[in-house]
């Protein structure tokens, strides 16, 4: 390990996981540069688009046992939130065999258990990184709510259950009038809900990003608009980042570029099976009959959150790589489940937006050295991004710095590939 002989950071990607460890890194002392090739919290950056929950419950992977057998039918029924572009199949097949090598007992119970240490704590964490900066005012303490149509359909669920309260999320139980009296605007036909307290959201993810970026500026951090082609290392330890403006020498660097940390990794000699979970959001502009706190409606796998600019319905899955543009089935279908869940929505406009999750083959991001080569891997955070962004960050700032760490990160170790 090269952590506490720094000189200067390059930090590569200026979303959630990039900007938290700038700032960490300038509250420990160290010089950091960060490298992006566009704006940070700017609508084409993935931190931009997500349902900005900060879901510290969020344990339970998507390869769950039964997903092997349930895949077909899912992919074939127009009602359901995952698509693929048939196409790109061929190219996704090798990734699609690793992911669903995963979907049994043993090993979802396992990644469960790697998802929780940097899950649970995500408030905590997220209040840490902002307390006294101009990102404060962006972040709200709230309840997240799961929603489904019965007390049956809450029970069909019962794995899912079980890995939260295995993590120490237990829900408060609604049912009936007491639904309604909790969110009046729901659907009559979606009476019972799980809530979960003591969670939080961010009222505009990209602004959210922005705010973070200035605060590492003010704390000193310098800012690059380019893009990373290479790295030059001196008997295997990083020295110099190559970009498409300058060479910038340094000691270390973070690698936290989402979907798109796979390339750069692989230049260090690391193949990771990582592809784009191509994911979508509809923004409602000036909402009536909207949800009061984030809303999981399981019925269309979707999360709808009261933003500062509007009700953010944000979900559906499809595998289509990171070139091909928005679908219009996804979008269609999300707008469908919207009308049904919230059947009170009344909206001036509708903004609609296409984003990349960065999924590895087993769910797990990964966090940490690159073998000796003083590169820190940051990626690869699926569905908790935001969630786990900021402990991410810390963690990589105190492994950089040289602290001593009170987390087991072997789940995310990036040479398990």
């Amino acid at each position: 390990m090269s952590g506490g002989n720094t000189s200067h950071v390059v930090v590569i990607g200026a979303g959630i996981v990039g900007v938290s460890s700038a700032i960490w890194l300038r509250r420990a002392g160290v010089e950091v540069t960060i490298v992006d090739r566009v704006e940070p919290g700017g609508p084409t950056s993935t931190s931009y688009g997500n349902a900005g929950v900060l879901a510290s419950c969020s344990v339970a992977p998507v390869t769950s046992p039964g997903m092997v057998q349930k895949s077909p039918k899912m992919l074939l029924d127009p009602n359901f939130p995952l698509f693929l572009r048939w196409s790109y199949l061929p190219r996704l097949t090798p990734w699609l065999l690793k992911y669903l090598s995963h979907a049994n007992d043993g090993e979802t119970r396992r990644i469960s258990q790697g998802l929780a240490p940097i899950t649970f704590d995500s408030t905590d964490q997220h209040a840490a990184l902002i307390k006294g900066t101009d990102a404060e005012d962006w972040m709200v303490s709230s309840d997240y709510s799961f929603v489904y149509p019965s007390r049956d359909a809450f029970e069909a669920d019962h794995y899912t259950w079980m890995l939260r309260r295995k993590a120490g999320f237990e829900p408060e139980l609604l049912e009936g009038e007491a639904v309604r009296d909790f969110e009046p605007n729901l659907a009559s036909d979606l009476n019972f809900l799980a809530v979960m307290h003591d969670h939080g959201y961010v009222r505009d993810p990209g602004k959210y990003v922005a705010a973070l970026s200035l605060e590492a500026k003010k704390l000193g951090a310098k800012f690059l608009k380019a893009e990373v082609k290479d790295f030059d290392l001196t008997d295997g330890h990083v020295t110099t980042v190559v970009t498409s403006q300058e060479k910038l020498a340094c000691s270390q660097v973070v690698l936290a570029t989402g979907v798109w940390s796979g390339s750069l990794a692989k230049k260090l000699g690391l193949t990771v099976p990582l592809e784009s979970e191509r994911g979508y959001h509809i923004v409602f502009r000036s909402p009536q009959g909207a949800p009061t706190s984030p809303v999981m409606v399981t019925t269309g796998k979707f999360v709808a959150t009261p933003m500062k600019d509007g009700l953010r319905c944000a979900g559906v899955v499809e595998f289509g790589g990171l070139e091909a543009p928005a679908s219009k089935a996804p979008l269609d279908l999300l707008r469908r489940k919207v009308k049904e869940s919230f059947p009170k929505l009344t909206f001036d406009r509708e903004e609609s937006w296409l984003g990349h999750r960065p999924a590895p083959s087993d769910s797990l991001p990964l966090i940490g050295e690159i073998g000796n080569s003083g590169v820190y891997a940051g990626f690869g955070h699926h569905h908790i991004g935001l969630t786990a962004g900021p402990k991410t960050g810390r963690i990589l700032a105190g492994l950089i710095s040289g602290q001593r760490q009170n987390t087991d990160l072997s789940a995310y170790n990036p040479m398990r590939f």
